[in-house]
């Protein structure tokens, strides 16, 4: 114990989700038989655990990289793919390894649906994301997509759509959009698409953020879902700094003695939290 005496406790309801699990499972065990595995895109949205599997054997590439490749086996991380990669992948005989988060899938067929009922789409979520390009994929990219209602001012929308949300997103700030909108005198068909395991975070964190006197939230910089649950730590415990290692932390965020909580995103995994843990055990 270092001179600062910090009490540090790990949120047990932070870390992967079930669908972040399932792909990294997955890559481990082919990359134990095969040796190597290749992958499209970040595994999760996490720094340091795609250099854990990258020293294992693990390929990152690109869709770029995809039309170059053939007879290979592929990894579809749990963000989804839009039906263009699957297409390709026939064409260059590539086994895929569909990880697709089975959430996601499902949102997926429902946007397909509605698409294919020629209703016109909106969907709350960040453009260029993994999973909002393989949403977009089910409707020929012609579905909208907007991170905040001010994007909205000035499009021209149809009287009628249909509003879905990408899975990672605030629910709080989904259902906002969807009065919004009412209130814009839209008729909207609003489908509340975001995974449970991701919204009953936003619901625990307040009371886990509450008992600390600080709060260090870890989490890999292009994760949406660590920017939503970093922000609802914030707002329930201004004293929360956000880190994506160990090494950025730095003695002046505490006092001597403090109570601190580390929680963490669904692309976080446990083992870098409990070296965070371990770090600041030793200030």
């Amino acid at each position: 114990m270092g001179e600062y005496n910090l009490q540090v406790t790990i949120d047990g309801d932070s870390g992967f989700c079930f669908g972040v699990v399932y792909a990294i499972d997955m890559a481990e065990e082919i990359l134990a038989e095969d040796g190597y595995l290749y992958c499209l895109g970040d595994i999760v949205h996490n720094d340091e655990e795609v250099e854990r599997l990258k020293a294992k054997g693990l390929r990152i590439i690109g869709h770029e990289q995809l039309k170059d490749l053939h007879n290979e086996k592929v990894l579809i991380r749990a963000h989804g793919e839009a039906p263009e990669t699957y297409k390709l992948a026939l064409e260059n005989n590539i086994m895929l390894i569909d990880a697709s988060c089975p959430v996601v899938l499902k949102l997926q067929n429902r946007i397909k649906t509605s698409y294919d009922s020629n209703e016109k789409i909106l969907i709350f979520g960040k453009p260029g994301h993994a999973e909002v390009i393989g949403l977009q994929g089910q409707t020929n990219n012609e579905a909208l997509v907007f991170m905040d209602m001010e994007e909205l001012d000035n499009v021209d929308l149809p009287d009628k759509f249909t509003l879905y949300s990408q899975t990672t997103k605030s629910t709080e700030k989904f259902y906002k959009i969807k009065e919004e909108l009412l209130s814009r005198g839209y008729e909207v068909k609003a489908n509340d698409t975001i995974c449970r395991q991701v919204s009953n975070r936003d619901k625990d964190l307040p009371a886990f953020v509450a008992k600390f006197d600080k709060i260090i939230f870890v989490s890999g910089r292009k994760s949406s879902n660590g920017k939503v649950l970093f922000e609802v730590c914030r707002k329930h415990n201004p004293n929360t700094y956000f880190i994506s290692s160990p090494e950025e932390l730095e003695l002046s965020m505490f006092s001597p003695g403090d109570k601190v909580g580390i929680a963490g995103a669904t692309s976080t995994p446990m083992w870098l939290m409990e070296q965070v843990k371990t770090e600041l055990e030793q200030f």
